[in-house]
């Protein structure tokens, strides 16, 4: 079992240039991805989709990637707009004339002009860099999912405990419901015959019939039985390596199906009193389950 929340980082360092990736994740019902690359290596996006998708398949995943020149590595080239840099002469000269304004015009002010200087783009390159960009995105994913794996341990534990509260009340419930569907019907008899019928109208087949019909209403064993098959669901999800995230979402919501028909149908305090304590433990498991890949 993974958790949704994490952090990994990872480093490479080759041909010059060292790749940094850190990757961050929360929770989040479906599937989003953030990548975040330098301008001149947008166009990797979707191969850095890919590989974090092949891994990842629940959660708000930010993945920010960073390209460094290594200390060995060649300098970027700067790169001068010269006719920028003529035009901007020409009319900062023609204006200065205008408005009468002395004083040289130094290459400082050139130098600051927008789009005069330019450091030389990896634009035509970034292919070349996907390699040591993947080795640094393949270590951080691995970080990543470590520290899913062992916040989703902690997870497993309490889920199971919840599941475990859940499984005791069920057990005592179960060995009251026989008592109360006779406590009903003893119930039933006593107000008919305080009611003063006759002995030959409590005897009649068809009121006979209205007390079994009532008594199977307020039957709870198939609610229970499907209690315990989610149970048993909930033990075949921690066996598995698979993502199961979404599969507790759907136990927690047909637990708390079963649960509600059971209040409804059980009019009993001690019943009643378990009901409160299975959907108290509910609600903890459906909190927790959110947090689960």
């Amino acid at each position: 079992m993974q958790s949704m929340t994490g952090y990994g980082r990872g480093e490479c360092a080759r041909g010059g240039y060292k790749a940094t990736v850190e990757l961050s994740s929360v929770n989040r019902k479906q599937a989003e991805l953030q990548v975040i690359l330098p301008r001149e290596l947008e166009v990797l996006e979707a191969q850095v989709r890919d590989v974090v998708n092949r891994v990842v398949s629940r959660g708000k995943v930010t993945a920010r990637i960073m390209l460094h020149a290594a200390g060995n590595a060649a300098a970027p080239r700067l790169l001068v707009n010269r006719r920028l840099a003529q035009a901007y002469a020409r009319e900062l000269r023609h204006l200065a004339r205008e408005l009468k304004l002395e004083g040289p015009l130094t290459i400082e002010t050139l130098a600051r002009a927008p789009g005069v200087l330019e450091v030389e783009s990896l634009e035509g390159d970034a292919e070349a860099f996907w390699p040591v960009i993947e080795s640094a995105l393949n270590e951080a994913l691995n970080a990543l999912l470590e520290t899913r794996a062992r916040e989703g341990g902690h997870l497993a534990k309490d889920l199971a405990r919840h599941i475990q509260l859940m499984r005791m009340a069920v057990a005592r419930i179960e060995k009251r419901a026989p008592s109360v569907q006779e406590r009903y019907r003893r119930q039933l008899m006593a107000r008919l015959k305080a009611a003063g019928l006759p002995k030959e109208a409590l005897d009649d087949e068809r009121l006979l019939k209205e007390l079994v019909l009532f008594a199977d209403r307020s039957d709870i064993s198939e609610e229970l039985a499907r209690l315990k098959s989610h149970f048993k669901q909930f033990d075949d999800c921690m066996k598995s390596s698979k993502p199961v995230g979404r599969m507790l979402d759907f136990l927690a919501q047909e637990i708390n199906r079963e649960v509600n028909t059971i209040g409804s149908k059980a009019n009993d305090a001690e019943i009643a009193r378990e009901v409160v304590i299975l959907k108290t433990e509910l609600e903890k498991f459906r909190e927790q389950a959110m947090n689960v890949e």
